[in-house]
C-alpha cells in the first residue's frame, strides 16, 4: 500500500513539474499609457513573476517602464534586459523607473537576475 501511495505522489509531482516548466501559461499584456505622444509609461508589478509579462510601447515616443517589486526573494531583486544593456536593482516596495529606447521596433526580453522569471517589451 505504501509503494502505491509513493508512486501516485511521484507521478503527481512529475506532472506538476512538467506543467510548471513546459505548460502554456496565460500571459498578461499591457499597452503603455501615452501622454500627448510625448511620454509613455507602464507599471510592472514584480511579485512571484512579472505582471504584466508583456508590455507594448509605441515607437519614437520616450518610454518608462516602472517596476514595483513586492516579492522579497533575491531572485527578483534585479531585472536584466540583455539586448538593451540594462541590469537594474529593484528595491523592495518601491518604484524603479527604467527608460527604454523606443527608436527601433522589436521585441526585447527581460528576466530576473537568475533568469528564472521572464517578460517582454514590444516596441511597435
Amino acid at each position: 500500500m505504501t509503494k502505491i501511495l509513493v508512486l501516485i505522489v511521484a507521478v503527481l509531482l512529475i506532472g506538476f513539474i512538467l506543467w510548471w516548466f513546459f505548460g502554456k501559461h496565460q500571459e498578461s499584456v499591457s499597452e503603455a499609457q501615452t501622454e500627448n505622444n510625448k511620454q509613455q509609461q507602464v507599471k510592472v508589478i514584480v511579485d512571484g513573476g512579472y505582471r504584466p509579462q508583456t508590455v507594448i510601447l509605441k515607437k519614437n515616443i520616450p518610454a518608462q517602464v516602472i517596476f514595483h517589486r513586492q516579492d522579497p526573494s533575491s531572485c527578483l531583486e534585479r531585472v536584466v534586459f540583455p539586448d538593451l544593456g540594462i541590469d537594474e536593482f529593484l528595491p523592495e516596495k518601491k518604484d524603479q523607473i527604467i527608460a527604454i529606447d523606443t527608436s527601433h521596433t522589436g521585441e526585447y526580453d527581460y528576466a530576473c537576475g537568475m533568469n528564472m522569471f521572464h517578460g517582454k517589451v514590444i516596441v511597435k
